[in-house]
């Protein structure tokens, strides 16, 4: 029967975090978690990174001067030493914005998603596999919360104490299912994607019918929708709240396709609450006029794609490179993923290599991949060359 790490130990001050630094430069194995207040404020902090070995935990509280990640760069960016993440691509980024980089990876839910496995969650993955019930009610509370109430305090030092134990059940499944290298390369490429978060609100993108508008009607409806997330982040920070909160992307979008004339129209809208509507209702339908007439005078321009030249054959590269996909997973009887990975599937169909040395090149293809497949994927892309 596994044994456990009991309680947990806090790291509140810089000697007891360089102290806790030093302490886990023995450790070979590590599982690592991150809290941040993204829920509850307009630009999140992180606000504890809790680390566990096979016999302790401990909770880094990083709102606490001197308490900083980047002690822990040395052990977190050694290759040699495994750190169990349960689906890191929401922690990586707080990390590396603290100078912190991940090497050495192993990420349990992504190697239970390449296993197919029909449940992925850390609470599930928990049960089924340790027969320990982790409680789900803080997953979206207030971490910056000081002092952090002791249910919560439990919930995250149970994030990593069970993980160590845990992430070594899952890589045994995944290397009795042939898949390992798989999966680490995938983690691999996760680490060197990792980067700092990008400013609030930099990557919108509205999401609107592709149908049902004329040109004229699609681009105000854009215009209004960018107009209305330049007011919300305004907004947002004054209150320090998130963006979403304040006023969300189905609202933004509702409100973009069908323009309220009145605060009574706006309140209709999908996602729009009544106390918003009070505060910021004429603001919104002053925003929308103006936008209005500025299309009846013409005034409006449709963004500008920038368009290369067309390659006529990229969608049957893309399709029959699918087809493949699937066949190859069906008799190896694993999910497509392992046998290509969507970000290696869409370099292989934008620049087909030419032969195996270049095949070699694409970035966590792997030497497997290319030994099982590269002579077929090969003559396949060859049958679709790049034309245009």
């Amino acid at each position: 029967m596994s044994t456990f790490p009991q309680g947990a130990q806090d790291i509140i001050d810089s000697p007891g975090a360089q102290a806790a630094a030093r302490k886990l430069e023995a450790a070979r194995e590590l599982a690592v978690d991150v809290e941040a207040d993204a829920m509850h404020a307009f630009r999140a902090r992180l606000c504890f990174l809790q680390v566990a070995t096979d016999e302790e935990v401990l909770l880094f509280d990083t709102l606490q001067p001197g308490v900083e990640p980047s002690l822990l760069a040395p052990v977190m960016g050694d290759a040699e030493r495994t750190k169990f993440f349960h689906a890191a691509g929401g922690d990586l980024p707080y990390l590396a914005e603290a100078g912190v980089r991940v090497r050495g990876l192993f990420d349990t839910h992504r190697a239970a998603t390449l296993l197919g496995w029909p449940k992925v969650g850390l609470a599930d993955l928990a049960r089924e596999r340790l027969g320990v019930e982790l409680p789900k009610e803080h997953q979206q509370s207030d971490f910056s919360l000081r002092p952090l109430p002791p249910g919560m305090r439990d919930y995250i030092a149970n994030d990593v104490r069970y993980l160590v134990e845990l992430g070594r059940l899952v890589r045994e499944e995944t290397r009795k299912a042939d898949i390992l290298e798989e999966v680490l390369l995938d983690c691999q490429r996760m680490c060197d994607e990792a980067a700092a978060r990008p400013d609030v609100g930099a990557d919108f993108k509205p999401r609107l019918p592709k149908a049902g508008l004329t040109p004229g009607q699609m681009v105000l409806a854009n215009a209004i929708a960018q107009a209305l997330h330049r007011k919300r982040l305004e907004w947002a920070e004054a209150e320090n709240v998130p963006m979403g909160r304040m006023l969300s992307n189905m609202a933004i979008s509702d409100i973009a396709v069908k323009p309220p004339g009145n605060p009574r129209e706006l309140a209709k809208a999908a996602g729009v609450r009544g106390a918003f509507v009070r505060a910021h209702g004429e603001e919104i339908i002053a925003l929308v006029r103006e936008l209005l007439e500025k299309s009846r005078r013409g005034e409006l321009k449709p963004e500008q794609e920038q368009k290369g030249p067309k390659d006529v054959n990229r969608r049957k590269r893309e399709e029959a490179l699918k087809a493949w996909r699937s066949e190859k997973a069906s008799a190896r009887k694993v999910t497509p993923s392992v046998v290509l990975p969507n970000p290696v599937f869409d370099v292989l169909v934008s620049r087909p290599p030419a032969g195996l040395d270049e095949l070699r090149t694409v970035p966590y293809i792997g030497d497997k991949r290319v030994e099982l497949y590269g002579e077929e994927l090969l003559a396949l892309l060859a049958q679709h060359p790049v034309q245009g």
